[in-house]
């Protein structure tokens, strides 16, 4: 295998691959592979989110780093319908991630589940025809995260800006990748298939209610950092094909979440001052060799961390994340039970006719 495809592999393959090995060369051919992917998806992260951040300005470094994660997806996931569609269709996206955020800060409570619900329904509807291949889980991190970094006035109008240079990105990916794939199928075609019958397009209606709701409670009631419940709740959500029982999954993040946040403060204390900066890079990195779903959620705090620490402190960010994640965890959990039964009893109902 060439070393520039084994750099295309996601982690959990190269893993694989390892474990099929026979000699301690291969193994290290794919122990380097995973070195070097990890560190320039990690170098290039900080290249593209700099460069946009210092643009169009530093409160609009969120929607860089969601075009980013965009970016690296949309190479190897597309919308499964024609690339003409498929292109208005991310227009549509980046529209819904840069006014939805905003109009939530306006909007009265009464207005805010029905905002999200919309707003976030329409990206998985759109985006997200086989969960499995993982865009529910971009997309979703992309609202919620620019949901949690809203920009009014002239800031926004600067994300609009930053928007279309996504677009124009994403979209020469898109097209360049994917132009020769589901020639035949329009957009039209998917919103005739809509049924709430069948399990893709019940775990839309669950993900976007659910989200709407734990992030229109974290608003309301001023939860410090609410998009760490909605991270939370939305990870337990984006499990597909879903389950009334999210316990292991639940288990899994509250332990990923506190033992990243335990390990970001320790290395934190005991480390220069001139590393802290360096820290949330090190998550990324580490990242790249992670396959488990703890790992990953442990990992994913040292860069949400390295960012609340300056508003915080070093105690108030960490206390936060853990925090955050339970009251997500649990609210997701009880929501998950709830839409489980109500869902089961339609179907039954359904069947019976």
């Amino acid at each position: 295998m060439k070393f520039y495809d084994a750099l295309q592999m996601d982690p959990a393959i190269l893993k694989r691959k390892i474990a099929a090995c026979e000699t301690r060369q291969e193994k290290a051919y794919y122990w380097v592979a995973m070195a070097v992917r990890s560190a320039l998806i990690v170098a290039f992260a900080i290249v593209f989110i700099s460069l946009l951040s210092r643009v169009f300005g530093a409160d609009n470094t969120p929607l860089a780093v969601a075009l980013f994660c965009m970016m690296l997806g949309i190479r190897f996931v597309n919308f499964e319908y024609c690339i003409g569609d498929s292109l208005i269709t991310l227009a549509a996206v980046l529209f819904i991630l840069v006014l939805a955020p905003s109009a939530a800060v306006l909007l009265p409570p009464v207005l805010l589940i029905p905002l999200h619900f919309t707003a976030f329904f329409a990206l998985l509807y759109v985006t997200t025809q086989r969960p499995e291949m993982g865009n529910g889980g971009l997309y979703s991190f992309a609202y919620i995260y620019l949901t949690g970094n809203p920009v009014m006035g002239e800031a926004l109008m600067r994300r609009g800006l930053m928007a279309l240079v996504g677009y124009l990105i994403c979209g020469a990916i898109l097209f360049a990748k994917h132009r020769h794939q589901h020639t035949t199928t329009r957009f039209h075609h998917v919103m005739r298939r809509f049924d709430l019958s069948t399990q893709v397009h019940l775990w839309q209606v669950r993900m976007a209610l659910g989200v709407s709701l734990v992030l229109t409670v974290g608003q309301v009631v001023g939860v410090e950092r609410f998009m760490w419940m909605g991270f939370a709740c939305a990870s337990l959500l984006s499990e597909y094909p879903y389950s009334g029982n999210a316990c292991v999954r639940s288990r899994q993040r509250i332990i990923g979440a506190i033992a990243g946040s335990c390990a970001f403060f320790i290395l934190y204390l005991v480390t220069p001052e001139a590393f802290h900066s360096l820290m949330g890079p090190l998550g990324g990195l580490c990242l790249g060799f992670c396959t488990d779903y703890r790992y990953k959620t442990a990992m994913n705090c040292f860069g949400a961390l390295m960012l609340g620490t300056g508003i915080y402190g070093l105690s108030g960010a960490v206390l936060l994340r853990i925090v955050g994640t339970v009251l997500g965890v649990l609210f997701g959990l009880l929501f998950a039970a709830i839409f489980h039964r109500l869902a089961g009893v339609r179907l039954l109902s359904t069947s019976m006719e």
